[in-house]
């Protein structure tokens, strides 16, 4: 009966490799739904509708951005991870949903990333800037960080939400420099980005939704987080270059349900690839302060996600970041 067994079991996914291989073949036969989990005007927002157009072209059918902000990113990737497998609902997915959610929203994950996504491929590197109102009498990094130590009570900052990575960089900011600031949540880069220009908070860290805004002189950048200088931003010294030891870089990519055929991942992942390698995908990412391409080995990526998870489990478990 085992020898049965075992033989049933490899025609079933002998037939479940040839139903793969023909799905791929007429794979896209209609338009795809690429979920961001943040408002429009951020960042993530801006990212996701540059490569899609590419995809689109190179698929043959829309590929149509639907935003879906709430709970970091949850939402967006609870409704990927619950989609039918088969590449036509497609998260844009930021690294937060993978190295601090889990630790934020703890048994309230209303998904387990790690088994219910799988990877497509990383698609864009970002670093973020630190950013602040023009009213605040503040030109240099240095400035800024002496004015929060000595403004009683704290000053607010702003971010795209509980454990994002612009929420976990200025508290590992806050530690590294010895200062102390009051967190307000938003629910994107954009909302955040308008927080901080109508004073209704001083600082944030942001990319796509500020550069563009710190260029036309109504916001003013201090320092990026990267280990060299923000290419969309060569004037601004990294934080790295007056405070040794920090860094905080964000990444993008794009995953599947889990159980996605396997020839429908590597075609949109091949795919994907050739959109990151042209020269306006960087071009366009740099013009709006978005980032880099980043593509790397499915290996690699898998490594960094392990990385950053207990890089920045042990922060929030340090400040007590916790969704109840």
């Amino acid at each position: 009966m085992s020898g049965m067994l075992r033989v049933a079991s490899m025609v079933l996914l002998l037939l479940a490799a040839a139903l793969g291989v023909a799905q791929a073949q007429t794979y896209p036969s209609r338009p795809i739904r690429l979920i961001v989990g943040f408002p429009p005007g951020g960042a993530v927002d801006i990212i996701a509708r540059i490569y899609a157009q590419g995809l689109s072209t190179r698929l043959g059918q829309p590929v149509v951005v639907e935003n879906k902000p709430g709970t970091g990113g949850n939402l967006a990737s609870d409704t990927v991870a619950k989609a039918a497998p088969d590449g036509y609902t497609l998260l844009h997915g930021t690294e937060n949903v993978f190295i601090s959610n889990p630790h934020v929203y703890g048994a309230r994950m209303p998904f387990d990333p790690f088994k219910d996504l799988v990877p497509v491929t990383s698609l864009v590197s970002n670093q973020i800037v630190l950013t602040v109102n023009t009213a605040l009498p503040a030109s240099t990094l240095r400035e800024f960080v002496e004015l929060a130590r000595a403004t009683k009570p704290p000053m607010f900052y702003a971010s795209i939400g509980n454990g994002s990575n612009h929420h976990l960089a200025m508290e590992m900011l806050k530690q590294h420099v010895n200062i102390d600031l009051t967190h307000v949540p938003y629910r994107g880069g954009g909302p955040a980005a308008i927080a901080v220009l109508s004073g209704e908070v001083s600082v944030m860290f942001g990319g796509g939704s500020v550069v563009p805004t710190i260029k036309s002189g109504k916001l003013r950048g201090l320092a990026s987080t990267g280990t060299v200088r923000n290419p969309a931003m060569p004037e601004l010294p990294t934080i790295a270059e007056i405070y040794p030891g920090y860094e905080a870089l964000s990444w993008h990519g794009v995953f599947a349900p889990a159980g996605t055929p396997q020839p429908i991942v590597e075609r949109l992942r091949n795919e994907l690839k050739e959109v990151a390698a042209q020269p306006e995908f960087k071009e366009k990412l740099a013009n709006t302060g978005s980032g880099e391409p980043y593509v790397v080995p499915s290996e690699e990526l898998a490594a960094r996600i392990k990385s950053d998870y207990e890089k920045y489990g042990k922060l929030i478990r340090s400040i007590g970041v916790k969704v109840e």
